[in-house]
């Protein structure tokens, strides 16, 4: 299903990175492989790119936000690379794709108060003409995000607690009124208490302010919580990708399996069993080059042509694609065609 759009605001295109290492015995680590992801500025979205470490999160981070540069495809900003923008788009580009980080102390400058950092951008991009028209601007953004400005304008990071920390770096990206928004982790170093008031805070600005978010996490269960489309990655390669609604009840590829396998249930007597209750791996098979399904140490349904070759993304329904030869019976799809997989995922779910 092809479906006709504008130009993105933001756009990875058959991206690939790799690392090398070593001066004598050089050698090369594929981040991440052939990823695309298109983000439409006219209609907003939340997407979650899911994985355990080592998954080629943090490297797509970093594409995305153009601190590092791709090794083959291309990151571009409306249509242009990001390498080659003007001073004036690079601005435009600042301002319209705005992050969000792990850990949000890390972000501050403890001999500032908090009021520093929403500064900084108003300043920056001119958005206030005077001092009271800023902090104007301050007051109504923290509210937006579920502070009360009285009680945390003036106080120094160390007297915030960290889930109010955090709200008040979406709050700095809120002013700027950006296009999209990446999200790093941006939960797993809060309290599981403050988990949902920062999530409901984030669906916010897509909600009220047609903010699209790209939602980095390693937990499927708050993918499942914010967005409506996930990518699954395992290492530096797309697993699985699709609506979450399908993908997290029915898991079809044996990492998804995995990370389903692995959410704790609420049952003391329910035992935790880890990789053994995905079943015990395939022995025996032994890639004979570079190309090869990258999980095939790990599945108990590894088969010869898994260590032949990699797997390409077969779409097993309007909604949803897995990389998995367990599927080739379906079609096969090229990585660019994975938005089309998650718009086809709109008319699936209104078609139920």
């Amino acid at each position: 299903m092809s479906v006709e759009v504008s130009t993105p605001i933001l756009e990875a295109r058959n991206v690939t990175k790799v690392f090398g290492s070593g001066v004598v015995n050089k050698s090369e680590t594929i981040a991440l492989e052939d990823f695309s992801l298109r983000v439409d500025a006219e209609h907003p979205s939340i997407t979650a790119i899911v994985g355990e470490s080592g998954s080629g999160k943090t490297t797509l981070v970093r594409l995305l936000l153009g601190l590092t540069p791709p090794t083959a495809g291309e990151v571009s900003y409306r249509g242009k690379p990001i390498g080659s923008l003007s001073k004036r788009e690079k601005q435009e580009y600042l301002r319209d794709i705005q992050a969000i980080f792990q850990d949000p102390f890390e972000v501050y400058n403890p001999f500032y108060k908090v009021d520093h950092i929403l500064e900084l951008p108003i300043k920056y991009f001119k958005l206030a003409k005077n001092k009271a028209e800023a902090k104007k601007l301050m007051e109504s953004s923290l509210s937006a995000v579920g502070l009360r400005p009285d009680e945390t304008l003036g106080r120094y990071p160390h007297q915030l607690s960290g889930g109010q920390r955090q709200r008040i770096m979406v709050a700095r990206s809120l002013i700027m009124r950006p296009k999209v928004i990446v999200a790093d982790e941006p939960v797993s170093m809060v309290d599981a208490s403050l988990r949902a008031t920062i999530l409901d805070s984030l669906m916010t600005l897509n909600r009220d302010f047609g903010i699209s978010l790209i939602y980095i996490t390693h937990d499927l269960t708050t993918a499942y919580q914010i967005s409506k489309d996930v990518i699954v990655l395992y290492r530096g390669t797309v697993a699985e990708v699709g609506n979450v609604e399908r993908v997290v009840p029915q898991p079809e590829h044996p990492y998804t399996k995995l990370l389903v396998g692995s959410i704790p249930v609420p049952d003391p007597d329910a035992p935790w069993l880890g990789e053994k209750g995905l079943g015990e791996p395939v022995k025996g098979l032994e890639p004979a080059g570079v190309s090869y399904c990258r999980f095939h140490q790990r599945c108990p349904w590894a088969m010869p042509v898994c260590v032949e070759q990699t797997p390409p993304l077969f779409q097993t329904a309007a909604d949803r694609a897995t990389s998995c030869f367990l599927y080739r019976e379906s079609p096969a799809i090229e990585s660019t065609q994975l938005n089309d997989v998650m718009v086809g995922s709109e008319t699936a779910v209104a078609g139920r």
